[in-house]
């Protein structure tokens, strides 16, 4: 477990990544990283934000395997990110709730509430319109999912 946490916060941040993406793309069809799920979820508030943006995605991927509900205990902690500190972060954390909401649709409400708390005044002018889409197209989509019982 360590050893995974070492991997995904080395300075070497191509590296890092790459295990990253690895790791993102094999979850998408097994559940093998699930067992990796508390490690990842104790990198939530890591100093570096390229970290905080890569163990979203794995976490977010995860979830659709997550029989034990262990996404419960830390998705306030994951929602915190929809105001995280850097802007690029809060748009990974808000992109990756469909996710999420795919493979635990029972947190779809507590996701859109905190959407539509989110108070994006504290970002620069620049970032605030994207970060708004961001929040748009993630409510469509978690809506659609609502529509849909779940299943996309």
């Amino acid at each position: 477990m360590q050893d995974i946490i070492s991997k995904l916060t080395v300075k070497d941040d191509k590296y890092a990544c790459a295990i990253a993406d690895r790791i993102i793309s094999e979850s998408r069809d097994t559940d093998e990283w699930y067992e990796y799920f508390d490690a990842f979820a104790s990198l939530l508030n890591h100093p570096k934000s390229l970290v905080r943006n890569r163990v979203l995605h794995i976490l977010a991927v995860n979830a659709q395997w997550d029989d034990e509900n262990r996404f419960a205990a830390i998705l306030p902690k994951f929602l915190s990110h929809i105001m995280d500190e850097k802007p690029i972060t809060a748009r990974q954390c808000i992109k990756s709730l469909t996710l999420i909401g795919q493979a635990k649709p029972q947190y779809i409400p507590r996701i859109t509430e905190a959407l539509r708390e989110a108070d994006l005044s504290k970002y620069k002018d620049s970032m605030r319109p994207l970060i708004k889409k961001d929040i748009e197209v993630t409510n469509r989509t978690l809506q659609n999912i609502m529509g849909h019982g779940g299943k996309t």
